[in-house]
């Protein structure tokens, strides 16, 4: 992560790749940073200086906003308060609204492996992803389930450890962490271990203290069959597998309590009670977390040794370049990202 100056603030801008571009990922930075009077984080985007002006000419956001070609990302610091600092990319990138160009998967790719090369020495204090096209990355020789999955894979090159990611869905009422995550339900029995449960919970309990500023995280964890099995009349898993997870982080000194009945533990008053959910599927932690606030739900990578957000939505190509886009969720992620760098920096200013 970047040095923190001596107030403790991050030292760094934010990284921004705009994920698919014919999807609505240009779009909503355009449109935040049209109607932000420069009050974003202090941001650069990875991305072809041509497809963002025209993009914007489409939205009609051309005379709003000048797209400032910097060389590094020191110099997005030096752009007006009116100009989108762009650290161009070498590959082209087509903005045509609802059309996948094959080259922009290329553009794509190159944008997440800069942003994080970035992150990793200390150029940026954290990275904001836009939503991907994951055919049109497979199209180009992408092998990964998504972008968590590639981050961690980048960042475990970088400090020679295996490193786990854990996604983290968190809204102003809500955050929820799903154990499992893109694999068929029916892997999900197969897959889950104690072992699993306890290092996703550590990750998330240490990322918490750490990063989002809480000291001392309550964790509810989630039952995998209904009413959390009922003591094993309704599945083995429950007692066999997720109870055991819980001792063991209680006896860790990690605040967790479970295995509770998913269809109880969203309501209001359960809420209240804990700082995020440990679910063991991946709709199991995303339904509730949309539901109650899809526009302002934001996704984080946790267990990383960068900061990594996203928006909670996918690209949107159906209505991509026609100003329909709500920018919201990405606002959020963007938000949180330089909050998180905030909280990390001053805790390092506070250790020197």
């Amino acid at each position: 992560m970047s040095r923190p100056d001596a107030s403790g603030a991050p030292a760094a801008p934010l990284a921004v790749t705009l994920g698919e571009p014919s999807g609505v990922g240009p779009d909503i930075l355009l449109m935040l940073k049209a109607s932000s009077d420069g009050r974003l984080p202090p941001l650069f985007v990875l991305a072809d200086p041509s497809m963002l002006k025209a993009r914007a000419e489409r939205l009609g956001l051309a005379a709003s906003i000048d797209v400032a070609i910097v060389g590094s990302p020191e110099e997005a610091g030096e752009v007006p308060a009116r100009a989108l600092a762009v650290l161009p990319l070498a590959e082209r990138q087509d903005e045509t609204p609802g059309t996948p160009n094959l080259l922009n998967g290329i553009g794509t790719i190159a944008a997440i492996d800069r942003a994080t090369g970035f992150a990793l020495d200390g150029q940026a204090s954290g990275i904001v992803t836009g939503p991907i096209d994951k055919k049109a990355l497979y199209d180009v020789g992408f092998r990964h389930p998504g972008h968590t999955e590639y981050l961690a894979e980048l960042c475990s090159r970088r400090v020679g450890i295996d490193l786990t990611p854990v996604m983290l869905l968190t809204g102003p009422e809500l955050s929820c962490v799903p154990v499992t995550i893109h694999i068929p339900l029916a892997e999900v029995p197969r897959q889950l271990t104690s072992e699993l449960i306890v290092t996703t919970c550590r990750i998330t309990a240490a990322d918490y203290r750490r990063r989002l500023g809480v000291a001392a995280p309550r964790l509810a964890v989630s039952g995998l069959n209904p009413h959390a099995g009922e003591k094993g009349a309704i599945g083995a898993e429950d007692e066999a597998v997720i109870r055991p997870a819980v001792e063991m982080l209680r006896a860790e000194g990690i605040d967790a309590i479970g295995p509770l009945p998913a269809d109880t533990m969203f309501h209001p008053p359960a809420r209240a009670r804990y700082d995020v959910a440990i679910c063991m599927y991946h709709d199991q932690a995303l339904i509730p977390a949309k539901t109650l606030a899809f526009d302002q739900t934001v996704n984080v990578t946790l267990g990383l040794p960068i900061i990594r957000t996203s928006p909670d939505h996918g690209t949107a190509a159906d209505i991509a370049g026609t100003s329909k886009a709500r920018p919201d969720s990405f606002r959020a992620a963007l938000s949180l990202a330089w909050r998180m760098a905030e909280i990390e920096a001053r805790s390092g200013a506070t250790q020197r």
